[in-house]
């Protein structure tokens, strides 16, 4: 799961910068961080070394992340909004979400732990990432994304308290998190903001 999740958010990372037009240095930091900043901040939360700082391999997999995505960019105009950095992006938040999953319930977190460490997982490289890029995480503002990685480590966390094995609740959480992230590309999903909800209020005030 690390493994998909650390190839697939490099390459999405260094296609968002790609369009930014950044320069290779910056495509490979934007990518990296995307791939890596998540995965620390969690590690970092239950105590541990990051993974990164552990294995050359774990930094070869997001270059490798990342020469892919250049790859693309050389053959596609827009290699961001291309339906495989789009899969990639689900993919990779579905292997990151169960990974964050698997790696709380080890240290023996709380229910709420295991969510949250699931989710910082899945969407923290991506958050850290849009302010390399100078913008608003777009996860705080835009789009039915991190609410697929709590739906994901939710569905872990179910299947490990009703007595599922691990592979078990590894599996249900990233088909849940991959299916309703592909479902909120598909039909275009968002959650509500407050002043949608005021607006609601106010053409009832007038229908009233």
């Amino acid at each position: 799961m690390n493994t998909i999740g650390l190839v697939a958010f490099a390459l999405v990372g260094s296609a968002k910068a790609i369009r930014e037009a950044f320069d290779l240095f910056g495509i490979t930091v934007v990518g990296l961080a995307v791939a890596f900043a998540g995965g620390s901040t969690r590690d970092l939360l239950v105590n541990r070394v990051p993974l990164v700082l552990q294995s050359p391999i774990e930094i070869s997999l997001g270059l490798l992340g990342v020469g892919l995505a250049i790859g693309l960019s050389i053959v596609l105009d827009s290699p961001d909004d291309h339906p495989i950095v789009l899969l990639s992006d689900a993919v990779g938040l579905a292997a990151f979400a169960t990974t964050g999953a698997i790696v709380a319930t080890h240290t023996g977190v709380s229910a709420f732990g295991v969510v949250a460490v699931a989710t910082i997982n899945a969407v923290g490289g991506g958050a850290f990432a849009d302010i390399l890029l100078d913008r608003s995480p777009f996860i705080l503002l835009d789009d039915f994304y991190a609410s697929c990685a709590v739906l994901g480590g939710s569905a872990y966390w179910l299947v490990v308290t009703v007595g599922g094995t691990e592979s078990t609740a590894s599996v249900m959480c990233a088909v849940v998190t991959v299916g309703i992230r592909l479902a909120a590309i598909n039909y275009g999903w968002g959650l509500p903001k407050a002043q949608i909800l005021g607006l609601a209020r106010e053409e009832g005030d007038d229908t009233r």
